[in-house]
């Protein structure tokens, strides 16, 4: 069986953890340019992991400017197996309470400036995100939680916007009529599906910090208000990582195999550069004579 390697992604301080050991930092290189920042790799007893500060050290890259394909490109790189990311939100349900934990199980895409593929100049691929989150990670998490003891809520959707800025209160009350909403955020994608097109499983842990403007004690969303919260829950994300390091993922995920059908371009016809660009994820399945 495949030893499972963590790859988190989140906060800069999500890698201060107790007993973790080997540590060390990686910086990578990739075809999409730099990641986010280095990567902190560390041991966890018998459980290797890869910590990737979402926004850089000192929260210093927005949403919008994020690197998405070089911080999966290089996750994919390291060896790591399987992708938890951990990202700050806003609840869109009353039982949703600032501070609680939510294990998303779908998302609604509503940025606009992100590149979203690793398959474009010549290479084409269309996997499945019909069911965006792995079961395999998504079972972990929710095993942690539970061992735990920490307030959670499994499922729901992560609606996404381009942000920097937060909704409007009309956002908000909109994204509350859609179909099974529960929190809102600005990271996770395309994030999500770059993560399915290198085939890595992956799934959240959303750290909810406020109710967004569409409660009546919540209009207005100050980052006074997000920072508070948000660092009052680092802890309890850190005891996640920790707990899901000692029971990591297990057993196949169709995450795994999400490229095997899915490219559509013919190995004769794909374009030199871009056939190199990619082929850490086309190598397994069109392997070079």
């Amino acid at each position: 069986m495949e030893r499972a390697v963590l790859g988190i992604i989140g906060g800069s301080g999500l890698y201060e953890l107790p007993g973790l050991e080997r540590v060390r930092e990686h910086v990578i290189d990739t075809p999409f340019g730099a990641p986010s920042d280095a990567l902190i790799e560390g041991w966890l007893g018998e459980t290797q992991l890869f910590f990737l500060p979402r926004h850089g050290r000192g929260h210093r890259i927005s949403p919008s400017e994020i690197n998405y394909r070089a911080n999966i490109w290089a996750l994919k790189k390291v060896g790591v197996t399987d992708v938890l990311s951990v990202s700050a939100v806003g609840s869109m349900r009353e039982d949703i309470h600032p501070g609680d934990i939510v294990l998303v199980d779908q998302f609604i895409d509503r940025t606009v400036s992100r590149p979203r593929t690793f398959f474009e100049g010549g290479i084409v691929a269309h996997v499945s995100l019909a069911h965006p989150v792995s079961p395999r990670v998504h079972s972990a998490l929710k095993t942690a939680c539970e061992k735990l003891g920490i307030r959670h809520h499994v499922g729901g959707a992560y609606v996404c916007i381009e942000g920097p800025q937060f909704s409007t209160q009309a956002e908000s009350l909109t994204f509350r009529k859609w179909n099974d909403v529960a929190v809102v955020g600005m990271t996770n994608l395309p994030e999500a599906r770059l993560a399915r097109e290198a085939e890595l499983p992956y799934a959240t842990v959303a750290l909810a910090t406020d109710y967004d403007c569409w409660h009546d004690d919540h209009d207005a969303v100050t980052v006074d208000q997000v920072v508070a919260t948000l660092h009052a829950n680092v802890n309890t994300a850190r005891r996640i990582v920790a707990e899901m390091a000692k029971n990591p993922p297990q057993g196949p995920c169709p995450s795994q195999d999400a490229l095997q059908f899915a490219v559509m371009t013919h190995p004769t016809a794909m374009p030199t550069a871009v056939r190199e660009r990619l082929a850490l994820f086309l190598d397994r399945w069109f392997p070079r004579s």
